[in-house]
């Protein structure tokens, strides 16, 4: 880990953290030369594959079309709590409340059913969260992946999924040569969050020392985790994308620096030219909410 990645730890700590369900926070800048998802492919329809027949599928009626999504039996505690919702009617109404071109857009808050124009979405959930279920490599953020959103690593260290909010990749298309170089930097964002949790179990230490400005403990401390952390990525080394990864991000396109990070629980098998049309409209600055309302109608569990 090279130490200019790392900030001073008191100022690490000590920085306002979001509570909303985001994804990822802001979009991550396209490389030069990256191609849209949506350019890159003339048929956006995902077709099903054989894995996919036993899966339960659910239709999710927007005012803008419809969408099937598959739910990975895989990811048991996602799938169960996706169609308990589902039958519950929670997802009824609500809106499209975050939406980002070329990334993905977002929806499931159910405070959404009842806000006005002005509100800011983002936090409204039904009350719990979900453990975990990464099934990575198998399952990633290629375009059209069903995953659950949830709060930043540094309040959520076990990145527990929102109960209700998920999102659907767009994404981009990327070529051979920018994965090989975004697999290395997710190798260097892995060892940075991993050390944001190290030093989160030391935070009172860390606000004495910087009342104290005990710089000498500071450092000494810092070069402790750095070395916690390189002994651990030496143990257990980040893999490159499989080729499965390489050739879907190569083609269809996708959010691969979400990898590994959000719990894919399903994907698109219909209606992804309705999911670039959501994706396609005019957003307020600073929250990235459709200036005209773009609702889910019903969702449905199909027989």
């Amino acid at each position: 880990m090279k130490s200019k990645h790392l900030t001073i730890l008191a100022a690490l700590l000590i920085t306002a953290l979001s509570c909303s369900m985001n994804t990822a926070g802001d979009k991550k800048a396209a490389q030069t030369g990256t191609q849209t998802a949506e350019s890159q492919v003339n048929n956006n329809s995902i077709k099903p594959e054989d894995k996919l027949k036993d899966c339960t599928k659910v239709e999710i009626k927007t005012s803008l079309g419809n969408v099937v999504v598959a739910l990975y039996n895989e990811t048991p505690i996602h799938r169960d709590n996706f169609i308990k919702l589902v039958n519950e009617k929670y997802y009824d109404g609500v809106l499209f409340h975050r939406v980002i071109k070329d990334f993905m857009i977002q929806t499931g808050d159910g405070d959404s059913k009842t806000a006005g124009p002005e509100a800011h979405l983002g936090t409204g959930d039904p009350g719990y969260t979900l453990q975990a279920e990464f099934v990575y490599p198998k399952y990633f953020h290629k375009k059209g992946a069903l995953a659950a959103a949830r709060t930043a690593d540094q309040v959520n260290p076990e990145r527990r999924s929102s109960g209700s909010q998920f999102y659907i990749v767009t994404g981009n298309v990327y070529g051979v040569g920018q994965l090989e170089q975004m697999s290395k930097q997710i190798a260097d964002q892995q060892k940075g969050a991993r050390f944001q949790q190290l030093a989160m179990q030391h935070r009172d230490e860390i606000m004495r020392w910087q009342a104290q400005k005990d710089t000498a403990n500071l450092m000494r401390l810092q070069n402790e985790l750095i070395a916690q952390v390189n002994e651990e990525a030496a143990k257990n080394p980040v893999q490159g994308f499989t080729q499965e990864q390489i050739d879907a991000y190569s083609s269809v396109g996708g959010t691969p620096h979400l990898d590994g990070q959000y719990t894919v629980f399903g994907e698109v098998v219909s209606g992804m030219e309705v999911v670039d049309k959501i994706q396609n409209v005019a957003t307020r600055k600073g929250d990235d909410r459709p200036l005209e309302d773009i609702k889910i109608i019903s969702a449905t569990v199909m027989k």
